[in-house]
């Protein structure tokens, strides 16, 4: 059984001025989610900024998100990094405040090879019971998890199920979709091209837009699996000039500025993360009007 089907917010951790986690509005940001019909939360992925958290940060943060959301929706806790051993201890305790899921990244800077991809991900998941989702992001990391490591993975380790494919290249994505045969659940991981994703067998997407427009990330989706097409791409399409200004800076900075605006959080980011430049920033305010947002 699939850990979702549809759309995933990849949810972003607020800091207040002082740099210390905003729980508070952390809460209300997931509230909002789950009134918009999210169907997963992935909490300390890269939107999470997980990467400037020390480990009990981390861990309190996703134990916290485990807390509020309380069964409501599947909870994926980003655990993965480029060192087996602090992969394998992020995840066996986020296992046990209660994690649904694992989001395992591939390991950065190491650049692997593809045996070492598969011991790595395999030693991980080994330390676990719940299931683990692998995140192919070359772009970010240095390193590719080829289709075949992927379904190899999938098919040999029980608890890893599915992949979230942040690579942009959907004819990589077709071919591990042919290769899979239905062993694999993938997700997109780039919000422009759910759609195109979803056509060749993703199962949905793990979203940045999903932090402003949940519902409509999820209606997109849900049109498109009930085979409405041309509503889906429709919602799709609306959504593509809003998802440029959204990346027009590495993730979350656009993300976290476009919820300033909205109140949902401060414009406070972790370094070597810094504000946005103000001419981008306006560029997204613009976008977001047109969208209907502000």
């Amino acid at each position: 059984m699939s850990v979702f089907t549809g759309a995933a917010v990849a949810i972003v951790t607020p800091f207040k001025a002082n740099g210390e986690v905003d729980y508070e509005q952390f809460y209300k940001n997931i509230e909002f989610q789950i009134a918009h019909k999210t169907d997963a939360i992935v909490v300390c992925g890269t939107t999470g900024e997980s990467s400037t958290m020390s480990h009990e940060e981390h861990l309190d943060v996703i134990e916290a998100c485990v807390k509020r959301v309380n069964g409501r929706v599947p909870v994926i806790a980003g655990t993965g990094s480029n060192s087996t051993a602090e992969a394998i201890h992020l995840s066996t305790e986020a296992e046990k405040r209660g994690a649904d899921a694992l989001l395992l990244v591939s390991p950065y800077y190491n650049k692997s090879t593809q045996k070492g991809l598969f011991l790595h991900f395999k030693a991980i998941a080994d330390s676990v019971k719940i299931p683990c989702i692998l995140y192919n992001i070359p772009g970010r990391t240095g390193v590719n998890i080829l289709p075949a490591t992927i379904v190899k993975l999938c098919t040999e380790v029980e608890n890893i199920v599915g992949v979230k494919e942040a690579t942009g290249d959907l004819a990589q994505t077709a071919r591990l979709s042919n290769l899979a045969k239905g062993k694999v659940d993938i997700y997109c991981g780039d919000d422009i091209m759910t759609l195109p994703f979803m056509s060749i067998g993703a199962l949905g997407v793990i979203s940045v837009l999903s932090n402003i427009a949940p519902e409509d990330v999820h209606d997109t989706c849900a049109k498109f699996s009930e085979g409405k097409v041309a509503e889906a791409m429709e919602m799709q399409l609306k959504a593509v000039p809003l998802t440029d200004a959204l990346f027009s800076e590495v993730n979350p900075i656009p993300i976290k500025k476009a919820m300033s605006y909205m109140g949902m959080c401060d414009d406070v980011y972790r370094s070597p993360l810094c504000t946005m430049d103000e001419t981008k920033a306006e560029a997204l305010k613009n976008e977001m009007k047109a969208y209907g947002l502000l």
